[in-house]
Protein backbone atom coordinates (compact mmCIF):
# COMPACT_ATOMS: atom_id res chain seq x y z
CA UNK A 1 0.00 0.00 0.00
CA UNK A 2 2.96 2.24 0.64
CA UNK A 3 4.06 2.18 -3.04
CA UNK A 4 0.51 2.94 -4.02
CA UNK A 5 0.32 6.26 -1.63
CA UNK A 6 3.47 7.53 -3.19
CA UNK A 7 2.19 6.81 -6.61
CA UNK A 8 -0.92 8.39 -6.03
CA UNK A 9 0.83 11.40 -4.10
CA UNK A 10 3.60 11.82 -7.56
CA UNK A 11 0.42 12.30 -9.36
CA UNK A 12 -1.37 14.81 -7.17
CA UNK A 13 0.87 17.66 -8.85
CA UNK A 14 -0.02 18.39 -12.44
CA UNK A 15 3.40 19.50 -13.02
CA UNK A 16 4.74 15.76 -12.41
CA UNK A 17 1.81 14.32 -14.62
CA UNK A 18 3.31 16.71 -17.36
CA UNK A 19 6.86 15.33 -16.60
CA UNK A 20 5.39 11.72 -17.23
CA UNK A 21 3.51 12.60 -20.16
CA UNK A 22 6.78 14.38 -21.98
CA UNK A 23 8.24 11.02 -20.53
CA UNK A 24 6.10 8.71 -22.21
CA UNK A 25 6.93 10.23 -25.86
CA UNK A 26 10.64 9.04 -24.66
CA UNK A 27 13.56 9.77 -22.25
CA UNK A 28 14.57 13.12 -21.64
CA UNK A 29 17.24 15.05 -19.73
CA UNK A 30 16.57 17.44 -17.20
CA UNK A 31 17.16 20.38 -19.15
CA UNK A 32 14.68 19.04 -21.54
CA UNK A 33 12.29 18.72 -19.23
CA UNK A 34 12.79 21.92 -18.16
CA UNK A 35 12.33 23.57 -21.29
CA UNK A 36 7.98 23.54 -21.57
CA UNK A 37 7.77 24.66 -17.77
CA UNK A 38 8.23 28.21 -16.83
CA UNK A 39 10.35 26.63 -13.59
CA UNK A 40 13.90 26.22 -12.56
CA UNK A 41 16.06 22.99 -13.06
CA UNK A 42 16.38 22.89 -9.21
CA UNK A 43 12.57 23.07 -8.98
CA UNK A 44 12.05 20.24 -11.67
CA UNK A 45 15.06 18.04 -9.98
CA UNK A 46 12.60 18.61 -6.84
CA UNK A 47 9.96 16.55 -8.91
CA UNK A 48 12.29 14.19 -10.51
CA UNK A 49 13.05 12.90 -6.88
CA UNK A 50 9.21 12.49 -5.62
CA UNK A 51 8.46 10.23 -8.98
CA UNK A 52 11.67 8.47 -8.86
CA UNK A 53 10.48 7.92 -5.08
CA UNK A 54 7.61 6.66 -6.02
CA UNK A 55 9.11 4.49 -8.74
CA UNK A 56 7.44 5.88 -11.94
CA UNK A 57 11.07 7.36 -13.29
CA UNK A 58 14.57 6.35 -13.26
CA UNK A 59 17.57 8.33 -14.12
CA UNK A 60 20.73 6.06 -16.79
CA UNK A 61 24.18 7.68 -16.71
CA UNK A 62 26.10 7.41 -19.91
CA UNK A 63 29.08 9.53 -19.91
CA UNK A 64 27.76 13.13 -19.68
CA UNK A 65 24.24 12.35 -20.36
CA UNK A 66 21.55 11.03 -17.81
CA UNK A 67 18.45 9.91 -19.82
CA UNK A 68 15.55 10.02 -17.11
CA UNK A 69 12.95 7.75 -18.28
CA UNK A 70 9.44 6.34 -17.45
CA UNK A 71 8.77 3.55 -15.65
CA UNK A 72 5.00 2.67 -15.92
CA UNK A 73 4.82 -0.50 -14.13
CA UNK A 74 3.78 1.27 -11.12
CA UNK A 75 0.97 3.08 -12.56
CA UNK A 76 -0.37 -0.22 -13.63
CA UNK A 77 -0.75 -1.11 -9.80
CA UNK A 78 -2.79 2.27 -9.61
CA UNK A 79 -4.90 1.32 -12.23
CA UNK A 80 -5.92 -1.80 -10.87
CA UNK A 81 -6.84 -0.24 -7.92
CA UNK A 82 -8.89 2.78 -9.54
CA UNK A 83 -10.70 -0.60 -11.55
CA UNK A 84 -11.72 -2.13 -8.61
CA UNK A 85 -13.70 0.65 -8.12
CA UNK A 86 -14.94 0.78 -11.49
CA UNK A 87 -18.03 -2.00 -10.86
CA UNK A 88 -19.19 -0.04 -8.22
CA UNK A 89 -19.57 3.24 -10.27
CA UNK A 90 -21.32 1.12 -13.23
CA UNK A 91 -23.97 -0.37 -10.88
CA UNK A 92 -24.54 3.03 -9.47
CA UNK A 93 -24.91 5.17 -12.75
CA UNK A 94 -27.34 1.42 -13.82
CA UNK A 95 -29.42 2.33 -10.74
CA UNK A 96 -28.88 6.08 -11.68
CA UNK A 97 -30.58 5.20 -14.76
CA UNK A 98 -33.36 3.11 -13.68
CA UNK A 99 -34.45 5.48 -11.19
CA UNK A 100 -34.36 8.43 -13.86
CA UNK A 101 -36.79 6.01 -15.85
CA UNK A 102 -38.90 5.19 -13.48
CA UNK A 103 -39.63 8.96 -12.51
CA UNK A 104 -39.87 9.86 -16.28
CA UNK A 105 -42.45 7.04 -16.89
CA UNK A 106 -44.56 8.24 -13.68
CA UNK A 107 -44.14 12.01 -15.24
CA UNK A 108 -45.92 10.57 -18.51
CA UNK A 109 -48.62 8.48 -17.01
CA UNK A 110 -49.79 10.83 -14.43
CA UNK A 111 -48.82 13.59 -17.33
CA UNK A 112 -51.95 11.65 -19.64
CA UNK A 113 -54.09 11.60 -16.81
CA UNK A 114 -54.49 15.56 -15.91
CA UNK A 115 -55.36 15.72 -19.70
CA UNK A 116 -58.11 13.92 -19.73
Amino acid sequence: MEQLDRVFSALADPTRRAILARLAEGEATVNELVEPFDLSQPTISQHLKVLEHAGLVSRGRAAQFRPVRLNAAPLAGAARWIGDYRRFWEESLDQLDAYVKNMQAKEKRHGSKRKR
